[in-house]
This record gives structure tokens, sequence and C-alpha cells, in this order.
């Protein structure tokens, strides 16, 4: 998912996470390994595994 503009993010744990970049992408599938944005990790996955 992306957002364009500052956002804040809160994570699972509660943790705000803020972006002041003009376009963050979200991770959406949960396996990123820079939660809560995506890293592409989810061109890894299976298809029917995908978001």
């Amino acid at each position: 998912m992306l957002l364009r503009g500052d956002h804040v993010v809160e994570d699972d744990a509660g943790v705000r996470h803020r972006t002041v970049r003009p376009v963050s992408a979200v991770c959406r599938c949960g396996r990123s390994g820079t939660l809560p944005w995506c890293d592409s990790t989810h061109r890894l996955l299976p298809r029917e595994q995908r978001p």
C-alpha cells in the first residue's frame, strides 16, 4: 500500500513510525525485514501467498 505525504503509522506493538517521504510503501504481507515498511519480500512468496 502506498502512502503519499507525511504520515504516522502505528505497528502491532503500538510503536509509531513517522515518514516525511513523498511516497512510502507499507508492508501488507507481514514478512518485511523493515516492518512496517515494505522491502519487497512479498515478491519471494509463492503467488497464492502474496497479498
